[in-house]
């Protein structure tokens, strides 16, 4: 049993790079253990604010987007998780200077999008949204589209990152099986986080999707979540959570 019980705490503390040897250590000092974090984050964001608004206030059916949770009773989940994910961006450094810069873009850009929220769900739902929604913003264009601008350079910089910086190696030590492995991860995360920025860009922004299909079937809120979970799973990857080389 004991040592079961340590294997497990060994291996615990393996995958978090948590090491005891010195008190005066802080432990996010690795970018692997902060990459593993913002990927978690990320991957759990969309899926702890509908499954905590559905326990809380019964409410199932998802909301126009992400952003919407803000006004709604998962609004801490909401400004903790994407808070955390700003701070673990801003202090990631990488390997590059480029990393660090477009990291901290992204980082700052999720501060700004929480501090100019999206169009308030009161005004949509003609009152049927009391038993869910806790808040409300006067309405402003000028701050709505500066929130999905914030939301688009969040996005836009995690996916350059994806495509082009995760995608490096080191020559010296060569592209390894497992490191091309994670080349065609981090590609196809790339390609659908660009993928689902366009969709919301022509349904949201230029219209050009019919609105009683984009709107019926919460568009936004999907491909906002299929870039988010694409994102996060990419940092995990990057991370080597999984496909670490032998």
């Amino acid at each position: 049993m004991d040592e079961n019980k340590n294997q497990t705490t060994n291996k615990v503390n393996q995958t978090l790079n948590l090491t005891f040897t010195d008190d005066n250590a802080i432990w996010l000092t690795s970018s692997k253990t902060l990459r593993k974090l913002v990927g978690v984050l990320g991957m759990l964001l969309p899926i702890l604010l509908c499954a905590f608004l559905g326990l809380i206030s019964q409410h199932y059916e998802v909301l126009d987007s992400i952003s919407h949770y803000y006004f709604t009773r998962s609004n801490v989940i909401f400004i903790i998780i994407v808070s955390l994910m700003a701070v673990f961006l801003m202090i990631y450094k990488g390997k590059e200077p480029i990393d660090f810069y477009l990291s901290s873009i992204a980082g700052i850009a999720a501060f700004l999008l929480l501090l100019f929220p999206t169009e308030s769900i009161l005004s949509e739902c003609g009152g049927l949204c009391d038993s869910f929604s806790i808040s409300f913003v006067v309405e402003n264009s000028v701050r709505t589209v500066f929130h999905y601008v914030c939301a688009g350079v969040f996005l836009g910089s995690l996916a350059y990152m994806s495509l082009f910086l995760f995608t490096k190696f080191n020559k010296a030590e060569g592209k390894t099986k497992e490191k091309k492995q994670r080349n065609v991860v981090f590609i196809i995360c790339g390609i659908l986080m660009i993928i689902a920025l366009l969709v919301v860009f022509l349904g949201d922004g230029l219209n050009l999707i019919p609105e009683d299909v984009y709107n019926g079937y919460h568009i936004t809120f999907w491909m906002e979540t299929l870039a988010v979970e694409a994102f996060g799973f990419s940092w995990l990857v990057k991370g080597e959570t999984i496909l670490k080389d032998s």
